[in-house]
């Protein structure tokens, strides 16, 4: 069991094996993974849809000097295991253990650091020009694009620059088909075509010999290369119907080729190893291969949580009386909400199933809109959409939100245009790490003019909030909530208009007071009761808006001049809730004994949310020791 990968300690431990050999080695790798996820879970469809992409890779580069980039980094864990971390793999994406993501604190075989997507052409790129000013023109440079990730702004942008630039680099197009979701927009239509076309392809197989693998060495050979590269452009544009997208941008395009044939890569590979200049080369693999259950359903194989690994069946164990996560509130709500008001749209940039803007499409397709891994288009698209008098509700994750900042400012905020953003997974989100908390929300919105920013404590108040940000004259309101379960089983609640920018008192008390702001204030409410229970009196405000924020409400607690005040937020300490209510009681001249609680000025790891939240002072224990301090 297992015979060939155990050997595998290094990449260099590759380069003696057979064809036969790197198959086998394919096949028990997979079957590792899929052990291995299933009482460890993680990223599961898209590695195993990498394993012989990833052998080839480094059977025929020279990593770690040779720079490999994977993007995004959810489809590496092949490339984690083969690069002496097979035993640690079991911790993946567990406190202490390994991260979800390759990063270059964790191994010298990751080149660079990769969590959210659209990333690798640029640094790859960069590292390309870098070695060549500093000499080196023999290393390799290869980004591994996949899972929708071409569909993101930025990988077009690097594309553009790449065309022009004489890098000695390889863009890997691992191309499946879908990303989290099924893949959308006229990119996949047009990669869908390319696999497809058989003139195409048969003319590709036709002059690959002539272009893929011979060293150009002479003048001559230069010339006639160069002239059968010009005539073949024309008449594969011909075959296809339509110019090469890549070509047309200068880069020399190479494939589709079948990414689960492990020497058809080894050979392709070896061939392009050897061909100066930008370059591009389409693999086309199978999301979720080895296991028929994540072939069938990749979406909820994506990161399926436990699962049997011989029937891939999904292990789950749901109790009675749950709360909804806080996505299915929102995918529930915005379709009750858009049912009463038809100006209302949904958009996600390509996460509909995990913020379950999937409701909505289902009961009102022709209203809801997957934009694609395009944060920066998706704020603009719902700004072009307001101006035009729709309600556009948009839902990004809090962290990649920071994809869109200046658009947020530029397109939304000067103009005061009515688009709702709803940031999904706001705070700390457990397992998928510092790539993924939503720490910078608060921090970095608050200083934009003209925003509205609010934060439900529980579904209740999502659902309020999201009701009076469709009311006239709301102008543009952010409204973050966190990753996972609510607080009531009964979510349903009827619909309420809040006052902006006033905040409430959840519990009484008269010797310490906890102000904050979000589902977090949960914790605030245990910690009083755990100070309770030792004699201590303690009063916790809801503020519910973070802009405005109720300067009513911080009067009323100054004026009961408790011996100390607390605030508390899910969001990093420096500009969020806690500078607020400080800069507010400097500008009075009011000298309150305010303790600041919030995440550190650091990058917190990956692990799960208790953890993580005993780590950052956040829990109701640190409220406790805080408040008795």
């Amino acid at each position: 069991m297992n015979r060939i990968l155990n050997s595998i300690n290094t990449p260099d431990d590759l380069k003696g094996l057979s064809g036969n050999e790197l198959k086998q080695l394919a096949a028990e790798l997979r079957q590792y993974i899929i052990d291995v996820l299933a009482s460890h879970p993680g990223h599961l469809a898209s590695s195993l849809g990498t394993v012989e992409l990833t052998i080839a890779l480094h059977y025929v580069f020279n990593t770690p000097d040779d720079k490999l980039i994977w993007d995004v980094g959810h489809q590496a864990y092949p490339h984690k295991i083969l690069t002496g971390r097979r035993d640690r793999f079991p911790t993946i994406r567990t406190y202490g253990g390994l991260s979800g993501f390759p990063r270059r604190d964790e191994s010298p075989y990751d080149a660079f650091g990769t969590g959210h997507s659209s990333t690798s052409i640029s640094a790859a790129l960069g590292m390309a020009t870098a070695s060549t000013l500093q000499g080196n023109t023999a290393r390799q440079h290869i980004a591994v694009i996949g899972d929708g990730a071409l569909t993101g702004g930025e990988a077009f942008e690097g594309l553009n620059n790449m065309g022009v630039s004489r890098a000695n680099m390889l863009v890997v197009l691992n191309d499946n088909g879908i990303s989290i979701d099924e893949a959308v927009g006229g990119l996949s239509k047009y990669l869908t075509k390319i696999t497809s076309s058989p003139k195409y392809n048969k003319l590709k197989e036709t002059v690959w010999s002539r272009l893929g693998g011979d060293e150009q060495t002479t003048s001559a050979k230069r010339r006639s290369v160069n002239m059968l590269q010009r005539l073949t452009f024309v008449a594969k544009t011909a075959a296809l119907g339509a110019p090469n997208l890549f070509e047309s941008l200068g880069i020399r395009y190479f494939g589709p080729i079948d990414g689960h044939d492990i020497d058809k890569l080894v050979e392709v590979l070896g061939k392009l190893k050897n061909l100066k200049g930008p370059k591009l080369l389409h693999v086309v693999t199978k999301k979720g291969k080895g296991l028929t259950s994540a072939e069938q359903n990749p979406v909820v194989y994506h990161a399926p949580g436990l699962y049997d690994a011989e029937t891939g069946e999904q292990i789950k164990h749901p109790q009675p009386g749950t709360p909804l996560k806080y996505q299915d509130v929102f995918g529930r709500t915005i379709v009750e909400l858009a049912e009463a008001n038809p100006r209302i749209v949904g958009i996600t940039p390509a996460m509909p199933t995990g913020c379950s803007l999937t409701y909505m499409m289902h009961k009102m397709p022709a209203r809801a809109f997957d934009v694609g891994i395009a944060e920066q288009h998706a704020v603009t698209f719902a700004a072009g959409l307001a101006a035009q008098g729709m309600l556009p509700f948009c839902n990004i994750y809090s962290s990649f939100m920071q994809r869109a900042y200046d658009q947020v400012i530029h397109d939304v905020a000067l103009q005061h245009l009515p688009v709702v953003l709803c940031l999904d997974r706001a705070g700390l989100v457990g397992d998928d790490g510092p790539t993924h908390h939503g720490a910078f929300d608060l921090a970095c919105l608050r200083s934009v003019p003209g925003l509205t920013i609010c934060a439900p404590m529980d579904e209740h108040e999502l659902r309020n909030m999201m009701y009076t940000a469709q009311l006239p004259d709301q102008g543009p309101v952010v409204i973050r909530y966190p990753r996972g379960l609510s607080v009531h089983p009964d979510w349903q609640s009827p619909f309420e208009q809040l006052e902006v920018g006033r905040g409430r008192c959840v519990r009484e008390g008269k010797d310490v007071a906890i102000i904050s702001i979000g589902h977090i204030g949960n914790e605030a409410l245990r910690a009083a009761e755990m100070l309770e229970a030792e004699g201590i009196s303690a009063a916790v405000y809801d503020m519910r808006y973070l802009k405005p924020i109720d300067t009513g409400l911080l009067d009323a607690v100054a004026s009961l001049q408790f011996r100390r005040m607390i605030t508390l937020e899910d969001g990093v300490r420096i500009g969020g809730l806690g500078s607020a209510v400080l800069e507010y009681f400097a500008s009075k001249g009011c000298v309150v004994p305010v303790t600041v609680l919030g995440l550190p000025d650091s990058f917190v790891t990956h692990g799960s949310v208790p953890q993580l939240r005993h780590d950052c002072n956040i829990d109701a224990e640190a409220i406790v020791g805080a408040a008795k301090a």
